[in-house]
């Protein structure tokens, strides 16, 4: 990791409304509580464009950790001008029919999705997910590379790779796993009654083998009664007891965005920001609420939340040109490659 004595963040993460910003937007970004800004599909109109967008967050302080969750198949937030990347499931069966060449290819995947992203001047992309699932989970299945962990183990390594070589600090999602539940936690609240045994023996394999490589993990806003009654990015028995210290993590732990359904179990915005940093999460997310983005911001400045050195872990290592990249004959050998998943 970087050192990170220099630069502290605010802690709270926060979207942007359109193309390009409006004077409430730089308001808000010049908050020093303000650490991080997501940008969704709503936010690109082309690849130019949205390196200028990137350009105007930045000149609003440079303590801003920008965000996009471009994992390949259905999320994948860039799409005009970047290459499309296939889903992670499809990645995964890859792996299982080609074997080592398929192991190359997802490392090559992780190095072009990240250098694409890198080079419009954002930091990271929220990925892999490593999730183990195929056909259960409304919201996760094709996200994930397989049903069985140490496809997900063998996947997510080589993909980590490739995004570490261009620069980019990988995140894992979702902490301790979606994958075993129907719900989709954007629309309500998960609850997973399956034992800790169940959860340790498969769920949560790939983040115990992946721990140590991680720079980020953002849980999942799923409760697993049997285990802790607490909902998991609300909980301090699996941030601090599970994640921390028997999994050893010494990243940045992210929340979920706490606009969605799943998150209100912990009630409104300010006890859902209370309750995720006491947990143990270094970066919140609210996003679509400019209302919840309020409430949670004046919380924070009045309870003078701590600033955090950490997160600059995870600004991206390495600057990359649109222009190195339209010339590089690595891009362009990935993309003809790519033409087997049509």
């Amino acid at each position: 990791m970087k050192n990170s004595v220099n630069r502290l963040y605010g802690r709270l993460m926060v979207d942007v409304e359109g193309l390009s910003l409006t004077s409430e937007d730089r308001h808000l970004l010049a908050n020093p509580q303000v650490g991080g800004v997501i940008l969704f599909a709503r936010n690109i109109q082309s690849r130019s464009q949205v390196c200028i967008l990137v350009t105007e967050i930045r000149r609003c302080s440079n303590s801003l950790l920008i965000a996009v969750d471009q994992e390949g198949g259905r999320v994948q937030r860039f799409r005009q001008g970047f290459t499309k990347i296939p889903s992670m499931q499809l990645v995964g069966d890859c792996i299982e029919s080609e074997g080592s060449n398929g192991i190359s290819l997802t490392h090559e995947l992780g190095w072009l999705m990240a250098s694409e992203v890198l080079a419009c001047g954002v930091d990271i992309s929220f990925a892999p997910v490593l999730d183990v699932d195929r056909e259960t989970s409304s919201i996760i299945g094709d996200r994930a590379f397989s049903d069985q962990p140490n496809k997900v183990i063998t996947a997510a390594t080589a993909f980590i790779a490739g995004m570490q070589e261009a620069g980019m600090a990988s995140t894992g999602k979702h902490f301790p796993g979606h994958g075993g539940i129907i719900a989709d936690s954007h629309l309500e609240a998960p609850v997973d009654h399956r034992s800790w045994e169940e959860i340790r023996n498969h769920d949560l394999k790939p983040f115990h083998a992946l721990a140590k490589t991680l720079v980020g993990i953002m849980p999942a806003h799923i409760t697993f009664p049997t285990i802790d009654a607490d909902s998991v990015g609300f909980s301090s028995f699996w941030l601090q007891q599970i994640l921390r210290e028997q999994l050893g993590f010494r990243g940045v732990i992210f929340s979920d965005d706490l606009s969605m359904k799943g998150a209100d179990v912990a009630g409104g915005y300010v006890d859902k920001a209370k309750g995720a940093l006491a947990a143990g999460c270094d970066m919140i997310l609210v996003c679509n609420s400019r209302r919840g983005v309020a409430q949670v911001l004046s919380y924070m400045e009045e309870e003078q939340i701590s600033l955090s050195g950490l997160i600059e872990s995870m600004r991206s290592m390495k600057k990359v040109s649109w222009v190195e990249l339209e010339q590089s004959g690595r891009r362009k050998a990935v993309i003809e490659k790519l033409a087997s998943f049509a």
